[in-house]
């Protein structure tokens, strides 16, 4: 599970990272709406492997 969750966070990681790269309207303060969801898609994923990684060191 650990494996899997990084690399959805990974990927979640990239995808931000592309939209941001050709989109013309997000800024490092403000985001489109697609790059919003994509940048909490980000940061929820990371969290939570974050959490894991922490919890596994226990």
């Amino acid at each position: 599970m650990p494996a899997d969750l990084y690399a959805r966070y990974q990927a979640a990681h990239t995808a931000y990272r592309t939209h941001r790269a050709t989109c013309t309207t997000c800024t490092d303060t403000s985001r489109c709406p697609t790059g919003q969801r994509l940048f909490e898609s980000f940061t929820a994923l990371q969290d939570a492997y974050l959490n894991r990684q922490r919890q596994d060191r226990r």
